[in-house]
């Protein structure tokens, strides 16, 4: 079924359109902000170019950062072994 643009209906139609590309425009910047905010971050501390998120703004480019992120070597220093356990407070009394 074709609308006629010049009919009362294909008027009200396009007017729907126009209102609703501003606010799907709008919720996909919003929704990519989400994303690519906390992926900056997590290709930061992993060592890598924060730019690296901006690939999400392309089809399926989270997932190509996703398995970049996953299965690279990151240039961070290992935790050590042991850790040193704080003082005890108060210390201790004397052993009788």
């Amino acid at each position: 079924m074709q609308i006629d643009p010049n009919s009362a209906e294909g008027r009200q139609a396009m007017q729907a359109f126009m209102v609703m590309v501003p606010i799907f425009i709008i919720c996909w910047a919003v929704f990519m902000a989400i994303i690519i905010i906390p992926l900056w971050q997590i290709c930061k501390k992993a060592g890598m170019s924060g730019a690296l998120s901006l690939l999400a703004l392309i089809p399926l480019g989270i997932l190509v950062v996703l398995y970049i992120v996953a299965f690279s070597q990151w240039k961070t220093v290992p935790a050590p072994a042991y850790a040193a356990y704080p003082p005890q407070y108060p210390p201790p009394g004397p052993s009788v």
